[in-house]
C-alpha cells in the first residue's frame, strides 16, 4: 500500500470480479491496439501469472500482469511483465510504477531471478530495468525494438544466462513480437 498525491493507493492480486475493469481498461489506455484477447487468455490461467490491481482511493485505477516462464528448458525461474495499463485520467500519477514495484517485490518473494520487459526504455529504466538482455525473447525482435528488450536481475547476484524465453501458449502469437 502507498500513499501518493492522489489519495491512498492499494495493490493487490486481481480477483474474478475485477475482469469488467480490466477488459475495459487496455481498450480505453490502448486504443490503438488489441490486446483483449491476450488479457483475456492470461486471465484464464492463474497459476501461470501473478496480476495486480491498483485501486486508488477504492476505485481500481491500474493493472499489470507478470507471467512466469523459463529460459531454453532450464529450471531458471523467470517471468515477463506486461501488459500494464493505467487508467487514462490517472497516468502519470506514479499507479503503474507502484504495481510494478510491488510485482517485482512478490516476484523476488518467490525466487524469481529475472524478469523481462519489451517497453518504453525511458519508462522501464526507471524502474530498474537495463537493456542488453542475453536472454532473446521468443521470437526476433525488429531492429528497431532492439533497446526495448529490457531485464531486471531480481536474484542477489545477477545470474546471466542465454536462450530463448519460454513462455505459455498466450504469449507465443509471432505477431505480439513485432512480426
Amino acid at each position: 500500500m502507498t500513499t501518493g498525491t492522489h489519495g491512498k493507493l492499494v495493490i493487490r492480486k486481481s480477483r474474478p470480479g475485477d475482469l469488467a475493469f480490466i477488459e475495459s481498461l487496455y481498450p480505453a489506455a490502448f486504443p490503438e491496439e488489441d490486446l483483449l484477447p491476450l488479457v483475456r487468455a492470461m486471465m484464464a490461467c492463474d497459476e501461470e501469472i501473478l496480476s495486480l490491481v491498483g485501486e486508488r482511493d477504492g476505485l481500481a485505477a491500474g493493472h499489470a500482469v507478470f507471467t512466469l516462464g523459463s529460459i531454453g528448458g532450464t529450471e531458471r525461474k523467470i517471468a515477463l511483465l506486461g501488459p500494464v495499463a493505467v487508467d487514462p485520467n490517472l497516468q502519470r500519477s506514479g499507479i503503474g510504477s507502484a504495481i510494478i514495484r510491488e510485482g517485482l517485490r512478490l516476484l523476488k518473494a518467490l525466487d524469481v531471478e529475472q524478469v523481462f520487459v519489451l517497453g518504453d526504455p525511458a519508462y522501464y529504466g526507471r524502474l530498474g530495468f537495463l537493456p542488453g538482455a542475453t536472454v532473446k525473447a521468443p521470437y526476433e525482435l525488429p531492429q528497431e525494438w532492439s533497446q526495448a528488450w529490457q531485464y531486471m536481475p531480481l536474484a542477489d547476484e545477477d545470474i546471466a544466462g542465454e536462450g530463448r524465453l519460454q513462455l505459455p501458449d498466450f504469449w507465443m502469437r509471432r505477431e505480439l513480437w513485432g512480426e
